[in-house]
């Protein structure tokens, strides 16, 4: 992977926070397999930052890094609190209509880092509304209420709507022959999905600074995602 300038990934800054539209296939702690990860670009650009929350490696997006114990203290807060807004756009499978769709379902996630609906799992929410409907697939908007690992995915798969992409839960890859009648691929090469990810996205942040002022982002998609939809909309 290429390096990254942590400058060029800012979407906000004041004197408490930083909010960066995190790159998709890049870890936000330290990975052993990975020569960057967003804590150390982080900690270069500003000695005492510290993130505030996670975002799996392949999910792109709104990321809160705080500048100082205090910024880090107040956010920590919110979070447990419940009262933190996030919002991630996610491409699903199928023709999906939700509308403030509630999914309250525990979670249980294995040593292995693959989460389960269990009954004796810790308390999700999930609430999942329809952006806009596409031939085969859907564009989600996603506001998880609590944080547990996977928990969009989950639910996502939970409802029969995996996101694209997403083989872990269920969700397969989308190619372009899938929505191109005339697709010609050259002879000898293999066809590459349009996005090679998960299909999921960090698109909104939203709390309350330290000053008491309302601190909202909002994440442009990234190339891939911005593709995918792209690709959707042309064969709409």
């Amino acid at each position: 992977m290429k390096n990254i300038q942590f400058e060029d990934l800012i979407l906000f800054e004041n004197e408490d926070y930083i909010i960066i539209n995190k790159p998709p296939h890049f870890s936000t702690l330290e990975d052993r397999h990975e020569a960057q990860n967003i804590l150390d670009l982080a900690k270069s650009y500003s000695k005492e930052a510290q993130v505030c929350h996670r975002l799996d490696k392949e999910t792109s997006g709104c990321l809160a890094i705080a500048k100082h114990a205090e910024a880090y203290r107040n956010l920590a807060i919110q979070f447990e609190h419940r009262e933190v807004i996030k919002v991630y756009h996610a491409v699903v499978e199928g023709l999906q209509d939700f509308k403030d769709t509630a999914v309250d379902r525990n979670l249980q996630s294995s040593a292995k880092g693959k989460a389960k609906v269990r009954v004796e799992g810790k308390p999700a929410l999930t609430y999942f509304s329809t952006v806009k409907k596409y031939q085969a697939h859907t564009l989600l908007a996603c506001r998880p209420v609590t944080g547990r690992l996977h928990q969009i995915r989950v639910h996502l798969s939970y409802l029969n709507a995996p996101i694209v992409g997403d083989e872990l839960y269920g969700g397969k890859h989308l190619y372009l022959s899938q929505l191109k009648r005339k697709f010609n691929l050259k002879k000898g090469s293999e066809e590459l999905p349009i996005m090679g990810r998960v299909a999921l996205h960090a698109q909104f942040l939203g709390f309350i600074g330290l000053s008491d002022e309302e601190v909202a982002v909002e994440a442009p998609y990234p190339k891939d995602f911005a593709v995918l939809i792209k690709q959707l909309e042309k064969t709409d």
